[in-house]
């Protein structure tokens, strides 16, 4: 590569890196200004940042602390189960053979292509039906089901699980649910992981579906308290300064997962490419 064909690199690689550090690092910032310091040109001025920590987790009697807590439950459990959902069925697409398999599989295809926010309406009216509105069940159970983990699923059993493996281990006696979780499961474990990051990340910037779904303040993800909080700002300036930190709190479990398993992740990421 010449030196132009490597600075023109550099230098794009520069502007996108800048270009996705400059909002973190505008919020690491005003997270620590008080209501004053926000709306003037003082870059460093009105430092507040352990008054605005001590707001943040005192405003509306103590909601940030619950709304953190329904996130954590809605987006870890909900990842780790929606993964093994995903990893399961993709598996089995994979493995066996079966009627219309291929026809089911492109249903599932096309399912990846549905907006989310197109199937609020139906996800609410089967809620709705079943007495589930406004509970934990409603924005839960439909983040099991992840249609593009589905397809993921397949990709990682074909590039993890030999198919002598398999046979290695029926030959020994082993039973379709002893290979697949004796055998199979375990060479499937940075698919997973995948899996679970993606959906985690997915659920908990989850917004649309809660706000059809709850009224219920205490039942409130953090995506949708902060709206609301944001929305009363414009009444009450106060709310600004407690958002900001509250979105700054809000990144941090996405940074502390991607960090922890992110040698998982580049390993899941390569399923298949080579053969």
């Amino acid at each position: 590569m010449t030196l132009l064909g490597r600075t023109t690199v550099n230098v794009v690689i520069g502007i996108s890196v800048l270009y996705t550090l400059l909002p973190v690092m505008w919020l690491v910032l005003a997270a620590t200004k008080n209501v004053d310091a926000l709306f003037n040109s003082d870059l460093f001025g009105g430092f507040s940042l352990v008054e605005n920590v001590k707001n943040l987790f005192a405003m509306d009697k103590g909601l940030y602390p619950r709304w953190y807590l329904n996130s954590l439950l809605y987006a870890v459990i909900g990842a780790a189960v929606s993964a093994f959902i995903s990893i399961a069925a993709g598996y089995a697409f994979d493995k066996y053979a079966f009627r219309h398999k291929e026809k089911l599989f492109g249903l599932v295809l096309a399912a990846v292509m549905v907006p989310q926010t197109v199937l609020a309406l139906p996800l609410y009216l089967m809620a709705s039906e079943a007495g589930l509105v406004n509970t934990f069940w409603a924005v839960f159970i439909p983040a099991l089901f992840n249609p593009f983990g589905v397809y993921l699923g397949r990709i990682f059993a074909q590039g993890y699980v030999p198919d002598e493996v398999l046979e290695a281990a029926r030959i020994d006696g082993a039973g379709d649910l002893a290979t697949y979780f004796k055998v199979a499961f375990r060479m499937l474990g940075p698919g997973m992981v995948t899996l679970f990051l993606f959906q985690l990340t997915t659920i908990w910037n989850n917004f649309f579906l809660p706000m059809v779904m709850l009224s219920d303040q205490l039942l409130y993800p953090v995506s949708l308290g902060l709206y609301q909080w944001n929305s009363s700002a414009t009444v009450s300036p106060e709310y600004y300064p407690v958002v900001i930190m509250g979105s700054l709190f809000a990144v941090l479990p996405l940074i502390l997962a991607f960090m922890l398993l992110q040698r998982f992740w580049k390993a899941g990421m390569t399923a298949g490419a080579v053969k």
